[in-house]
């Protein structure tokens, strides 16, 4: 008896998408060992990469970045299915669904820096609803969202031009299929 062999191929675009997430993946990492001033509270420098990765390859290319993120980075960290990835999991696909909508907006209004704070508000208030419904059903929690809002106000902001900044240094994207 033989044994069978699955080969499967990868596109120049899953390397792209896979190098993506490996450095978003390294950032958050890197994140990780920052000191929080508060909990929950974190910079998010690898929502720089998916700002990245929206404008120069489209929406589905930042889905799989930012999903890969996730899920890699917890499985690294060893937080993989426990309160702490549940809140970056959620928080995370709220920022991606804002962000699909922001696409459609116009581009010379909208751009890195509206999209970063967007999606940084997404993320807070998905993970603050998460709290409030599954781990801390109090309406103390909602004390903190002034808090937690400006953190992703200043975080936002700062991400966003540093997205922007990289984008007006950068070559221009090749033109792909994953829009």
């Amino acid at each position: 008896m033989t044994p069978s062999v699955i080969k499967l191929s990868a596109s120049p675009e899953d390397h792209r998408i896979a190098r993506l997430a490996a450095f978003a993946i390294g950032l958050s990492l890197a994140e990780a060992a920052l000191p929080s001033p508060l909990p929950g509270v974190k910079p998010g420098l690898a929502n720089i990469i998916t700002l990245l990765v929206l404008q120069r390859f489209g929406w589905r290319a930042a889905v799989w970045v930012s999903l890969l993120r996730v899920v890699a980075g917890s499985l690294l960290l060893g937080s993989f299915l426990t309160p702490g990835f549940i809140l970056s999991f959620f928080g995370a696909l709220a920022s991606l669904i804002v962000l699909g909508f922001a696409c459609k907006l116009p581009g010379n209004f909208f751009g890195p820096v509206s999209h970063s704070i967007l999606a940084a508000f997404a993320h807070i208030a998905a993970q603050l609803g998460v709290v409030f419904f599954w781990l801390i059903p109090h309406a103390g929690v909602l004390y903190l969202a002034p808090l937690f809002a400006a953190a992703a106000l200043f975080f936002g902001i700062v991400n966003g031009l540093v997205a922007a900044r990289l984008l007006d240094e950068s070559i221009p994207a090749p033109q792909t299929a994953l829009t």
